[in-house]
């Protein structure tokens, strides 16, 4: 496994992967000849956004490369082993790293007055004066957007993304330990997963105007039919008006019988068939069914529903399930997107 850190100045990358040293056994990669941005326009300042940060308690990189290729094709030999590294500084070097299964790329993020706190720290620690806000925002600004150059580049590409406004090194570690950057589902994901976001695509498709659901109907790991929810075919589109009670916005469980939407388990259990379904079918769902669906699923024969977002009808589908004999359970992947760190108003701990 090999995790690439990027972020804003003094948003947290280093500490991270000194915890990810220090505490999960991973090893620092460190690519030289990067173009790094020199912090300030001084000549003689020399606070530069590189792997130094992590060094500064004695973990020295053992591995140094000079190109992205020769340290992606070190990994590619022991990709088993556990790596990290903050030197991914351009879109091509990125392009590079995510051709790998191995790869997955972390951004980690803070307010930035925050930020401008840390960096001060720092400053003073080196006993060097640190710039005004106003003159930090400017950095941050260009270390973030300068075209081409600019590190949202490959924040905004980032699999997993980090606020980190965490107070102390304590409270960051905490987070980290119940995160687990080093979940390998993260990487690639198991069946579950899998099927679980090729229903969540399918949701995408619909254009019922109440709430998107999509399905999807396996059997021995094999994708048998998908579904979504919205209007019968030849009939008008539910966001064109094609189901008055959807479009009069009525609550749940009201108007029921006038709704001429089909559910997607519904739309994915007409499309499969039963002869196709038969016994050991899964059915995956982003939404619990509702009792309507859930007699049509035991009708045809499905063993189980896995589901990601409950509904308010679920102990009664539940129960239905599990008088016919149907496996029910819901499903969490790990964290992605957009995750929140310890939350703190005070000081955090510099990067």
């Amino acid at each position: 496994m090999l995790i690439g850190l990027c972020g804003g100045i003094c948003a947290g990358k280093h500490a991270i992967a000194e915890y990810l040293i220090q505490h999960q056994g991973f090893q620092l990669l460190e690519l030289t000849n990067q173009p790094h941005h020199r912090i300030t326009d001084e000549p003689d300042d020399d606070l530069r956004l590189q792997a130094s940060e992590i060094k500064k308690n004695g973990e020295q990189a053992k591995f140094v490369f000079t190109t992205a290729d020769a340290l992606v094709d070190f990994v590619t030999k022991r990709w088993q082993e556990r790596w990290v590294t903050t030197d991914i500084a351009d879109g091509p070097t990125l392009d590079r790293f995510l051709l790998r299964p191995f790869f997955l790329l972390v951004s980690v993020d803070a307010p930035v007055s925050l930020r401008w706190k840390r960096f001060s720290d720092r400053c003073w620690r080196r006993q060097l004066d640190p710039p005004d806000l106003e003159k930090f925002v400017l950095w941050n600004d260009r270390h973030l957007y300068q075209r081409d150059l600019g590190r949202v580049y490959l924040t905004d590409r980032a699999q997993v993304r980090l606020f980190n406004s965490s107070s102390s090194l304590d409270e960051l570690h905490q987070s980290l330990q119940t995160l687990n950057l080093a979940d390998e589902q993260r990487l690639r994901p198991n069946w579950d997963q899998y099927f679980m976001q090729l229903a969540s695509l399918a949701a995408q498709r619909s254009n019922c105007m109440k709430r998107r659901v999509g399905c999807v109907v396996v059997r021995e790991r094999r994708v048998i039919s998908t579904g979504y929810n919205g209007t019968p075919r030849h009939l008008p589109n539910c966001n064109e008006g094609g189901c008055p009670r959807c479009n009069r916005g009525d609550g749940g469980g009201v108007g029921l019988s006038a709704c001429l939407c089909l559910h997607a388990e519904e739309n994915a259990l007409l499309e499969a068939g039963r002869e196709r379904i038969r016994e050991g079918a899964i059915l995956y769902c982003d939404t619990c069914p509702c009792l309507t669906c859930t007699v049509k699923i035991t009708q045809v024969g499905i063993s189980e529903v896995v589901y990601s977002q409950s509904y308010n009808m679920d102990q009664e589908s539940a129960a239905i399930l599990e008088a016919a004999g149907v496996r029910l359970r819901q499903f969490s992947p790990p964290s992605k997107g957009l995750i929140y760190l310890q939350q703190s108003n005070e000081p955090a701990a510099s990067s």
